[in-house]
């Protein structure tokens, strides 16, 4: 049925309560973060969407120990992460599988994960993200379907984004955590999944600053802890 016009009559005063879900896009980059731990973590206020099943499968197919506590909370211990290669049929089905290669890159020094539909989109959409890990030191092969991402090992820069993006920061922190030194990301995105991340991360005992800004620095730490129970933030476009 198609509408010509919406009629709102008021006053109506609205009140109650509603369950908020947790953020989808903090939910689909925080659990490949966990690649990140050499442990395990509970996350709580987790979206019971399809995405997040994926990555949930994805992580199993890497050698990780994934529960569900309950309808919205997840155990996920990645202590026994045996493989840097995403299955490529699972990482092409949703655009948010690129954070395996951020979170692959700084756990194991090499990542190969499936672009989104499965075929080559060209530069543009990933450029961001490919600049910021070849910033970091490693060698980035767009190709064949896939994005492959390998170094000897990672060291802090300064990385500038020429188009503010969320994924691409989102990524540039993940694979800094673990490095060698100190990054400053610049002309990042700051949307509050972004901000979530980083408090994600800060708890597991990274070093972030400025995430919700224009500039986040981030101190390279040797290991991320397990051990913590985090709850994902909720969605703010579910709340509006």
């Amino acid at each position: 049925i198609q509408l010509d016009k919406l009629v709102v009559k008021g006053p109506t005063r609205l009140k109650g309560n509603v369950i908020i879900s947790g953020a989808k896009n903090a939910a689909v980059a925080i659990i490949p973060a966990t690649i990140l731990i050499n442990g395990k973590c509970v996350l709580e206020n987790v979206p019971n969407i399809s995405d997040v099943k994926i990555s949930c499968d994805i992580l199993k197919d890497l050698g990780a120990k994934v529960e569900w506590l309950g309808e919205h909370e997840l155990s996920i211990d990645t202590s026994s992460i045996i493989s840097s290669n995403a299955p490529l049929d699972k990482t092409s089905k949703f655009r948010a599988s690129y954070y395996l290669i951020g979170s692959l890159l700084g756990r194991k020094l090499s990542a190969t994960v499936g672009l989104p539909g499965g075929c080559n989109l060209g530069a543009r959409p990933i450029d961001q993200h490919a600049k910021a890990f070849e910033a970091l030191g490693a060698k980035v092969d767009i190709s064949q379907g896939k994005i492959t991402a390998k170094a000897k090992k990672l060291i802090g820069n300064s990385i500038y984004m020429d188009v503010v993006s969320v994924g691409a920061t989102i990524n540039a922190m993940l694979a800094s955590v673990l490095a060698e030194g100190t990054t400053v990301i610049e002309n990042v995105a700051k949307e509050p999944h972004i901000v979530d991340v980083a408090n994600f991360l800060n708890t597991m005992g990274a070093d972030i600053r400025g995430a919700g800004t224009d500039v986040i620095k981030i101190n390279g730490v040797k290991e991320l802890h397990g051990d913590c129970t985090y709850s994902v933030v909720p969605d703010q476009i579910e709340a509006g």
